[in-house]
């Protein structure tokens, strides 16, 4: 498990990644600083990484770090997407589950289409 941290609009949420073989690679690559995109409470950016589908998953929890292979993205998730029905995250298709964050959730809300995110080791 590897600590990390993630910074938008002034804000700091504490996160860790998980032991999968993706995770490992994208800590690897930090920092990460990108301009993302806002799909309902899920928050989306393309990274450096280009990794298969791991244990793919077509239902992410609230605060779930996931890498989306369609996109080269990461993606932040804090709550419901515009496809999420009777109270579940969905994503757009299936993601590799890479960490968890913890904390204020609610703090993402602040992030906008185009907003810059970086991610860092804590």
């Amino acid at each position: 498990m590897n600590a990390i941290s993630i910074k938008f609009r002034g804000v700091k949420i504490k996160g860790v990644l998980n032991d999968t073989k993706t995770a490992e690679k994208i800590f690897n690559v930090l920092p990460i600083r990108a301009r993302g995109e806002r799909w309902g409470g899920e928050f989306y950016f393309e990274i450096a990484v280009a990794e298969e589908l791991e244990d793919g998953k077509k239902e992410v929890e609230r605060g779930d770090i996931a890498y989306w292979p369609p996109g080269r993205a990461l993606c932040l998730f804090w709550g419901p997407t515009p496809i999420s029905s009777g109270g579940r995250i969905i994503p757009a298709s299936e993601v590799t589950i890479v960490g968890k964050m913890e904390g204020d959730l609610e703090l993402f809300n602040l992030l906008e289409d185009g907003d810059e995110v970086e991610i860092v080791r804590a």
